[in-house]
């Protein structure tokens, strides 16, 4: 039974609201010893304690996508297959343009309308096998735009959080549809993949010999997989990554490692350190943490990567470390910082989507 369907929803539901009834019903009626008495009446409190905490788990989970199932919660689900080393561009010597072409079978996503699909994806050169999340924007199917190709952004969640996070929670769909119509958002092709790869630690978008390859799943494999099954480029100048949280700093970090991958990253509510996430797979080496931090990776890199970077957020969640950025940056980096107010949530997120994508139309090419 799905963590976030409506059947378990309402067995929780049902269970709470026996909670409530069966104190009522029989706590005078108990019989027996005094100390059976009392701890039966006991168990119905705890019963009762259980059920509430429960429903509400539930119902926000429900709304905020942060557990898709029971592997997700309990941290058991085998996503990752081999993590080989791939060497410094994470392709392990293989050349994507020669791999065979990755055909997908999609399905519609419950509670998420036609134009959300998602498919399990078998990645062939990052190790990783799971589910991928696809938006197509309204003009896709128009008989206009039958021989155009989209740009493209890949929107990576915080964790916790499920491809479905930014659908769901954030419903970046029904905030830039409309935009997309009318012609103030570029009618990107959004794309949501599982970043939950190692039961419930952070990846940090990181290769990571003999645990996971989650930086090749995402810039190598994801973006094959579009490709190779929609009207796409594999282009850099087409593509874009957008994350919040602990996906702000992904995004960010695939951007500037990946200039040839990507030309623009949104970050919101990020941060440089990875060690700022206390999940962090990268945080637990001190050497790895070091050189892992966005600060030292765009020090690193032999010319300063040509891409944009938007980093938003309150003064200590996102706008200082944009600040660190922007001031590491040379020309063709930019980086633009952002204060902005509301919290560490979704509906700050969501609310920040038309400016952040308005931004992205001005920056990602189409093809």
């Amino acid at each position: 039974m799905s963590l976030t369907g409506t059947p378990f929803f309402a067995t929780v539901i049902a269970l709470t609201a026996l909670a409530v009834i069966l104190p009522l019903a029989v706590w005078s009626k108990v019989r027996g010893p005094a100390v059976v008495r009392v701890a039966l009446r006991f168990l119905m409190v705890v019963f009762a304690q259980v059920t509430a905490i429960a429903v509400v788990f539930v119902a926000v989970n429900r709304a905020e996508h942060f557990y898709n199932s029971w592997d997700d919660l309990l941290g058991t689900g085998t996503y990752v297959t081999a993590a080989p080393d791939l060497g410094p561009d994470g392709l392990g010597g293989k050349k994507v343009e020669e791999a065979p072409k990755v055909k997908q079978v999609f399905q519609p996503v419950e509670g998420l309308g036609g134009r959300v699909r998602k498919t399990e994806l078998d990645g062939k050169i990052s190790g990783v096998k799971g589910d991928v999340l696809v938006w197509l924007p309204p003009q896709y199917d128009d008989p206009a735009f039958k021989d155009r190709k989209f740009p493209v952004v890949e929107l990576i969640p915080g964790i916790p959080g499920t491809g479905k996070s930014w659908f769901q929670g954030l419903k970046a769909h029904e905030v830039l549809e409309p935009l997309m119509k009318s012609g103030k958002v570029q009618p990107f092709i959004l794309v949501s993949p599982r970043a939950m790869l190692l039961g419930n630690g952070d990846t940090g978008c990181a290769n990571l010999p003999g645990k996971v390859n989650a930086d090749s799943w995402f810039s190598v494999d994801v973006r094959k997989m579009v490709v190779d099954n929609f009207r796409a480029s594999d282009e850099a100048r087409t593509w874009g990554v957008a994350g919040y949280s602990a996906g702000a700093y992904c995004a960010a970090k695939l951007a500037i490692s990946h200039p040839d991958r990507y030309s623009a990253a949104v970050s919101l509510s990020g941060y440089n350190d990875p060690g700022q996430e206390p999940t962090s797979l990268v945080a637990q080496d001190p050497q790895t943490r070091t050189a892992h931090n966005l600060k030292n990776i765009l020090k690193a890199q032999p010319a300063p990567p040509a891409v944009s970077l938007w980093l938003s957020g309150a003064e200590h969640d996102g706008y200082l470390s944009g600040m660190d950025l922007k001031g590491l940056a040379q020309n063709p980096t930019v980086v633009h910082a952002e204060k902005v107010v509301g919290g560490h949530n979704l509906e700050s997120w969501s609310k920040q989507l038309p400016q952040t994508f308005g931004w992205l139309s001005g920056v990602v090419k189409a093809p």
